[in-house]
């Protein structure tokens, strides 16, 4: 997490580094996590997404209604579109009036004519017992060959999710790389006085609370196999660290020692959080088993080690520290000789924040203070190159996607938080905005298994 301001104050035994989302130049930690989202109106389920610029090349596709579709409550091939234009990968053609289902119904040479180089088509079959039967078949125009079949039979009201793993294997199959659309994210809204937890699919339908609360809730974080988050809730007038069963809403505080608990963040193998405390003075980095047994300082520094984020293999931790003199990112071991040695990783400017590991640990997305902005970048590990990926006033809280192509954000516009998403290029941007109400705290779920 980030925050347009963080204050360095070790007199006070809150968190230190907790983000402020009001302009404020000076403050203390807990008034500002009090003072999080002033104003928010009603919340709305669904988000409205707009799109921003695209992919330098577009692979064109014509998604061609499938056959029988009309007769459902919820359309397949809409959701399909949508989940392809949001990546910025893939520009649509209109089928016009073409409308094959079988692939000896497609004329090759007039989806050709229209510019398009691939072609989806399908079927669905309503069955006994509210089930729909589905078949997608992927061609390819050019060689005029078939690249991929795929059928299910699913409940009429999981037609939304049926059409997101169609669209991460048409994605899979035309790109390479692994669709997300599959996937969750997860957020903190506020409405009125209440703040509340969400999970939501990645395209921000189906968004359901977690938990709700009077008090903030901050810093959810996703457990590897996508079952369980952790967070920080402030529901018992402090900062405490939980882990939640999403199936079962079963919870258990697993950091409330002394003073401030926050930031968690899972081991790969999902037995360990690495959590920030102020327990031995200051704020440290430690590691803690997911029961909340087996604490284990990691960091050792004066300064005010927080937001930790592991490597890919578990081997290191990136974190964000002040011992320099100002807010940076460092890397450290997490076991062996060398652990607790920090080594500095950003260098330019004087305030770099809230750290995320790409999920092939090649490089690492933060939020970089630009003069008087505050926007997300992305730095290679091994050339030490930064790219500015927006050009927006206060960012916070970047997170990547599962596949390392998206980068999931939250973002300021007039003066209301909302979710926002870039590619890991800077070419495409997204928003993710509800009609109202305050979203911060954004973080992408792993795939699905």
């Amino acid at each position: 997490m980030t925050g347009i301001i963080y204050c360095f104050a070790n007199s006070l035994k809150v968190t230190p580094m907790l983000p402020v989302h009001i302009r404020l130049r000076k403050f203390c930690p807990y008034a500002a996590v009090l003072l999080l989202w002033l104003a928010s109106a009603p919340l709305h389920a669904a988000l409205n997404i707009e799109i921003f610029g695209g992919g330098a090349t577009q692979i064109p596709i014509a998604i061609v209604p499938f056959a029988a579709e009309e007769r459902l409550a919820q359309g397949i091939t809409p959701v399909v579109s949508s989940d392809l234009q949001r990546s910025g990968l893939f520009r649509l053609v209109d089928p016009g009036g073409l409308r094959p289902h079988e692939p000896v119904e497609v004329v090759y040479p007039d989806w050709a004519n229209r510019g398009a180089g691939a072609v989806v088509i399908g079927s669905t079959t309503a069955i006994p017992g509210g089930q729909v039967a589905i078949r997608v078949r992927l061609l390819d125009v050019a060689r005029q060959t078939e690249l991929a079949v795929y059928t299910e039979t699913v409940p009429a009201t999981q037609l939304r999710a049926a059409a997101h793993r169609i669209a991460d294997i048409i994605y899979e199959k035309l790109t390479g790389d692994v669709g997300v659309f599959s996937t969750r994210i997860a957020y903190v809204i506020k409405q009125g006085k209440k703040y509340s937890l969400q999970v939501a699919d990645a395209d921000g339908f189906n968004a359901q609370p977690v938990i709700e609360y009077t008090e903030p809730i901050i810093s959810p974080a996703w457990s590897p196999d996508g079952k369980q988050l952790a967070y920080v809730s402030f529901e018992n007038k402090k900062p405490v660290v939980y882990v939640q069963t999403l199936a079962t809403r079963a919870r258990k505080a697993v950091a409330n020692f002394r003073g401030s608990n926050s930031a968690p963040a899972w081991s790969p193998d999902g037995k360990k959080l690495a959590v920030t405390l102020s327990l031995m003075g200051g704020s440290q980095i430690f590691l803690v088993n997911v029961d909340g047994s087996g604490l284990q300082r990691l960091s050792q520094s004066s300064g005010i080690d927080t937001e930790p984020n592991f490597s890919p293999d578990g081997q290191s931790i990136i974190f964000t520290s002040d011992r320099g003199g100002s807010p940076q990112i460092y890397r450290m071991p997490v076991s062996g000789r060398a652990s607790g040695t920090a080594e500095r990783l950003t260098f330019e400017g004087s305030y770099n924040v809230s750290p995320d590991f790409s999920r092939d640990g090649k490089s690492f997305t933060f939020i970089h203070r630009n003069g008087d902005r505050f926007n997300v970048a992305i730095q290679n590990l091994a050339t030490r190159q930064v790219q500015l990926l927006t050009d927006s006033q206060f960012d916070e809280s970047p997170s990547f996607a599962p596949n390392g192509k998206i980068i999931l954000y939250a973002t300021e516009v007039r003066g209301r938080g909302i979710l926002s998403a870039v590619s890991s290029d800077g070419k495409t941007r997204q928003q993710l905005s509800t009609q109202a109400g305050d979203i911060r705290e954004p973080a992408w779920g792993p795939l699905s298994r």
